[in-house]
C-alpha cells in the first residue's frame, strides 16, 4: 500500500462536502486533518466566504486539497467531484464526512481501519443519538430505513441516512455515472441501496451524531417538506427498480451471496 507524504495510506482519503456552514467548517477540517493525512474539501457553491478561508488553509497544508464548485449543485454532486479527483490521485476508498460538526472526527481512524481490513465492503456509521437530536427527524428516518431494508431484501444496512461512512470509490462512481439522480439530499440513501444491489456488503459501526444549536455554530439546510418529497420520489424510483431486480436479488439471497450476508471477520 502506498503512503502519503504524511505517512498514512494514500489509498484511503477523506471527503468533506461543504455548503454555507460558516466558521464551523474550519473546526471540522482541522479535526479531520488531525485525524487523517489526506483530506479533500469540496465547496459546493458556498457564498459565506469559507472558500477563501479554506484556500488559505490549503495553501500551507499539502494534505488538504480544495475543490470549489461555482454554484450549489447538491451534496451528491459535490461528493462525486471529490471522488473523481481523489481517484485520479490514486485513491481507492473515501470516507465522507459532513462539514457542520455533526460527525465524530475521533472515529475517522477506526472507520478507515475497518475499510482497510475489508476493502470490498462499505463501512456505514450507525448513528447514536443524544438529547440534541430532533425527535421528528429520529422517528422520520425509521421510515426511510424501513424502505431501504425492503429495497435490499434485508442486506443489513442499519441506517441509510447517516453520511459518516467509507465507500469503495470505483463502484460508487460507476453507480452514479449510471443514472442522473442521487445528486442532492437523496445521495446517502440511494448510494447504499445501489451499492448493495451491486454486491457491496455493509459493515455497520456505531457512531455518535451531534445536532448543534445555532449558539454552538450549528447550521442545517434540511427542509422537511422539500427533502422529504425528494426522499419519497427516490424510494418510489428505487421500488420500481427493485421490482424489476427482484428475481435476481431473490436468487442471490437464496445462494447466500452478497449483499445479503457478509462472510468476513467481525469488526
Amino acid at each position: 500500500m502506498s503512503l502519503s507524504s504524511a505517512g498514512g495510506p494514500a489509498s484511503h482519503v477523506l471527503i468533506i462536502p461543504s455548503y454555507n456552514t460558516g466558521p464551523k467548517v474550519y473546526e471540522t477540517v482541522s479535526a479531520a486533518r488531525a485525524a487523517w493525512p489526506e483530506v479533500w474539501v469540496v465547496v459546493d457553491g458556498s457564498t459565506d466566504g469559507t472558500a477563501e478561508g479554506l484556500a488559505r488553509l490549503a495553501d500551507g497544508d499539502p494534505g488538504l486539497h480544495l475543490l470549489v464548485l461555482p454554484a450549489n449543485a447538491g451534496k451528491g454532486s459535490a461528493v462525486l467531484h471529490g471522488l473523481l479527483a481523489a481517484q485520479a490521485a490514486g485513491a481507492t476508498h473515501a470516507l465522507t464526512m459532513d462539514s457542520d460538526g455533526q460527525h465524530p472526527a475521533d472515529l475517522i481512524g477506526s472507520f478507515m481501519a475497518a475499510s482497510q481490513a475489508h476493502p470490498d465492503a462499505m463501512i456505514l456509521g450507525q448513528p447514536v443519538f443524544d438529547a440534541s437530536a430532533p425527535l421528528l427527524r429520529v422517528r422520520g428516518r425509521r421510515i426511510s430505513n424501513g424502505w431501504t431494508n425492503l429495497e435490499t431484501l434485508g442486506a443489513g444496512i442499519n441506517d441509510s441516512l447517516y453520511g459518516f461512512r467509507v465507500y469503495p470509490i470505483a463502484p460508487l462512481i460507476a453507480v452514479m455515472r449510471g443514472q442522473h439522480w442521487m445528486r442532492r439530499f437523496d445521495f446517502d440513501t440511494e448510494a447504499v441501496v445501489r451499492l448493495a444491489w451491486r454486491g457491496v456488503a455493509p459493515i455497520n459501526l456505531p457512531a455518535p451524531v451531534k445536532y448543534l444549536s445555532a449558539a454552538e455554530g450549528g447550521v442545517s439546510h434540511f427542509n422537511y417538506v422539500r427533502d422529504n418529497v425528494l426522499l419519497t420520489w427516490m424510494h418510489t424510483r428505487l421500488m420500481i427498480e427493485f421490482a424489476l431486480r427482484l428475481p435476481l436479488l431473490a436468487w442471490r439471497r437464496l445462494r447466500g451471496a452478497p449483499p445479503f450476508q457478509y462472510r468476513g471477520r467481525g469488526i
